[in-house]
């Protein structure tokens, strides 16, 4: 991905969402030929000239200060991750660098292995920016095992959401699940854009599914930090869960999933069956049992 390009569309697609009203000014009727704000009232919001804006907006960011950076962000509302997205887009833009690079193979310590599987009532995983899957307790191993399943590839989410028929089942909010996922990697995309991994998959994904490519274009970002999640498992159905996002400090671009379940509802009762059921086959699978090849329903649970 080229920089410059990136930080043109980006401010451009902020600009289009953005109408007159929202800012006070008049929509002067029918005149107006274009979505959203014009440049220059972008320009005036933002306290610089309509020429540096239109440099900006064409993809020039070499020089630009904070102070600028911070004035955009008021004036085209951006939230806390489209804020930090344009400073890492300017960044990257000042940088120079366009060679793609290539980073070093994940690896879980074991010390965050046995982190995840003292965690024994609660869904957990280790991700990387690219959302691939390193490590699960075994809880999350089997709450996850739609997406575990893919044969010969490294699980991702990103790769299950828009690729596997089996999301839109396993995702009730496959829309806006999706939407979110793509935002994510947007995100990291600006953050690294050089990312050698990160682009593959972008490519990947972006010639293999339309509704990837679609959603790629609207430069939408978001951090995923925490939130409430409908799964619906094969094995004991409909849960929902809150998740929060736990950063590896130690361990640049590594960040602990973890799913719970409000006590005393229906997704408790359904998390602590998929314990039983999880735990029964890891003993059936250590003791020499024949193992699941699919999940199995849950009795009284519909698949």
């Amino acid at each position: 991905m080229d920089a410059r390009s990136e930080f043109r569309d980006f401010l451009t697609s902020r600009r289009a969402r953005i109408t007159p009203g929202q800012v006070g000014l008049p929509a002067n009727g029918g005149n107006r030929r274009v979505t959203g704000l014009r440049r220059e009232e972008v320009a005036l919001l933002a306290g610089v000239s309509a020429d540096y804006y239109i440099k900006l907006e064409r993809g020039n960011a070499r020089g630009v200060s904070d102070s600028v950076l911070e004035s955009l962000s008021r004036a085209l509302h951006l939230d806390g991750a489209e804020r930090a997205h344009l400073f890492a887009l300017a960044a990257a833009a000042n940088s120079g660098t366009r060679t793609p690079t290539r980073t070093p193979k994940p690896h879980v310590r074991p010390s965050i292995q046995r982190i995840l599987d003292s965690m024994a009532i609660a869904p957990a995983y280790v991700r990387n920016r690219r959302l691939d899957i390193l490590a699960t307790n075994q809880l999350g191993k089997a709450l996850l095992a739609p997406i575990l399943a893919a044969p010969h590839q490294q699980p991702n989410v990103a790769r299950f959401m828009f690729l596997d028929p089996a999301a839109t089942d396993y995702y009730p909010d496959w829309e806006r699940m999706a939407a979110g996922t793509v935002a994510i990697l947007r995100a990291e995309a600006g953050r690294d854009p050089h990312d050698k991994a990160l682009l593959d998959l972008v490519g990947e994904l972006s010639t293999q599914s339309d509704l990837f490519r679609t959603r790629w274009a609207t430069h939408n970002v978001l951090q995923h930090r925490g939130g409430v999640k409908r799964i619906h498992h094969p094995v004991v159905g409909e849960l929902t869960l809150s998740y929060e996002a736990l950063e590896l400090t130690a361990d640049t671009g590594l960040t602990i999933m973890a799913y719970s379940a409000e006590p005393a509802t229906p997704a408790c009762d359904a998390l602590n069956l998929l314990a039983s059921w999880a735990a029964t086959t890891d003993r059936n699978n250590r003791s020499g049992s024949a193992p699941h090849p699919t999940p199995t329903p849950w009795p009284g649970t519909s698949a």
